[in-house]
């Protein structure tokens, strides 16, 4: 059968969550795999992936971001206009000086995805970087609506045709983060408040600096052209290295969501509506939607109970009533009606030993913990449940945090069930011995007692985000 839309997709199969949980690879799993590895563009471990997880903690760390997040440039007299209806985000204070956390709803008011946003001011435009979801969503309402904007995508570096990017990025945080960074910048480091926008200058070279923090600690994210990548890495390591700085590969990169609560990549609430028709065919069946990987305990033939909403992710502080967006009717009609909040879940140790110990022993086995990254999906999705069995919640990131010696996961939960310090119940491993998808083993399910804590998990963490570096 010739798919070309993703509505050819979801019309050709009988029960979308099974074709998603059985038979796609998920487009991110060639990366957690090595596939940036494969290209000498990001080793998986540069030292050892714990040492690397503790250096965000107690020296330095440097994340290379230049090749595997998706960016969209969106410039034109309508631009801002067209942004600011995609989304619950306010732009009543945009400014060249001031990045967004930005994402979109669909008119059901599910989330769609979410992105960091960048003004360049009214000639060049903004600069949305990471989340395919979302920069479709802008690209679809871009080309089909009635806005005068001009887009210019930049692929991954593995797929992109001119085989570089338009620009690096890195991200340099941990408490000597600060130090590295006033002694790389011509005339010291700038005091930038959390989420600033400023330009420096580094050995000549102009760096843009967002002050943000990937592993939950203060840092700061780097951007410049393309061509001066490894003359500005160069320099941060060659300073870092008296600071105990590390460069941190991709095992060490997708464990950071564990600690700083960032949930990456929910489910796109796109398969379902009549209303989004035009966009699933306006999405090819070979695209990033068509190639989610549906992993984990929750199995429902209802594709719709893997959706996320803005509160489920912590983003309600983040929704603006002040202008008119999609969505904007379902927000307001949930306001003060039960819903799901975001959490953090403290895996109990006892259970999880006792996971570990099915390895080693005969008897049932249990769907092994990988380390540091635990999930199997993208995404994923594991039912929790009260003491009574009630289902309360979906446990989607997991992973294992040495800092805090904790395994980890990160959940929407039941607004009367978030309360800290509740025990909740997740159920760990698939149905029926495990789905068809080849890097899941056979296994039995079991149960995993967890503790409902806060994101960011570590008070570390907690307590450096409030802080300027």
């Amino acid at each position: 059968m010739d798919l070309k839309s993703l509505q050819d997709l979801v019309d050709s199969k009988e029960n979308l969550v099974e074709y998603f949980y059985n038979d796609t690879i998920s487009p991110f799993h060639a990366s957690r795999t090595g596939l940036f590895a494969t290209k000498n563009l990001i080793a998986p471990e540069y030292s050892n992936w714990r040492e690397e997880q503790r250096a965000w903690r107690e020296t330095a760390v440097l994340f290379n971001q230049s090749h595997h997040m998706p960016v969209l440039y969106v410039r034109g007299p309508d631009a801002r206009r067209m942004l600011e209806y995609l989304s619950p985000c306010s732009f009543a204070n945009l400014s060249t000086e001031r990045a967004k956390q930005y994402f979109a709803c669909t008119p059901r008011g599910h989330h769609v995805g979410d992105c960091v946003v960048y003004y360049h001011g009214e000639s060049e435009g903004f600069e949305l970087i990471s989340g395919m979801p979302i920069l479709n969503w802008v690209r679809f309402h871009g080309e089909s609506g009635d806005y005068d904007v001009a887009m210019e995508f930049d692929p991954t570096t593995p797929f992109n045709p001119t085989g570089k990017r338009t620009k690096y990025r890195f991200q340099v945080e941990g408490p000597n983060a600060r130090t590295i960074l006033d002694e790389a910048c011509d005339g010291g480091f700038p005091e930038l408040k959390f989420f600033r926008v400023t330009n420096v200058t580094m050995r000549g070279h102009k760096v843009q600096v967002l002050r943000h923090g990937m592993a939950g600690h203060a840092g700061a994210e780097l951007s410049g052209p393309y061509d001066e990548l490894d003359a500005v890495r160069d320099l941060l390591v060659g300073i870092g290295e008296k600071y105990g700085l590390r460069q941190a590969g991709s095992r060490t990169y997708f464990s950071t969501a564990a600690e700083d609560g960032w949930v990456p990549y929910p489910l796109p609430g796109i398969y379902t509506g009549e209303e989004l028709r035009a966009y699933r065919e306006w999405l090819p069946a070979d695209s990033w939607e068509g190639n989610a990987q549906l992993a984990g305990s929750l199995y429902s033939d209802n594709i719709e109970d893997y959706y996320w909403t803005p509160s489920g992710l912590g983003y309600d502080k983040l929704v603006k009533f002040d202008h008119d967006f999609i969505g904007r009717e379902a927000l307001e009609a949930a306001a003060g009606k039960p819903r799901r909040v975001k959490r953090a879940l403290q895996w109990n140790r006892e259970d999880v030993l006792k996971i570990y110990e099915t390895q080693l022993t005969p008897g049932p086995l249990y769907k092994a913990i990988d380390q540091p990254t635990s999930y199997f999906g993208w995404p994923q999705a594991d039912e929790v449940r009260s003491q009574d069995g009630t289902l309360i919640g979906m446990s989607q990131f997991a992973g294992y945090n040495i800092n805090e010696r904790d395994m980890l996961s990160l959940c929407c939960i039941d607004e009367d069930h978030a309360d800290l310090g509740r025990e909740v119940v997740i159920t760990w491993g698939e149905i029926n011995g495990g789905s068809r998808k080849p890097h899941v083993e056979r296994h039995e399910q079991t149960t995993i007692r967890a503790i409902v804590s806060p994101t960011p998990y570590s008070k570390s963490a907690q307590e450096h985000l409030k802080a300027s570096i």
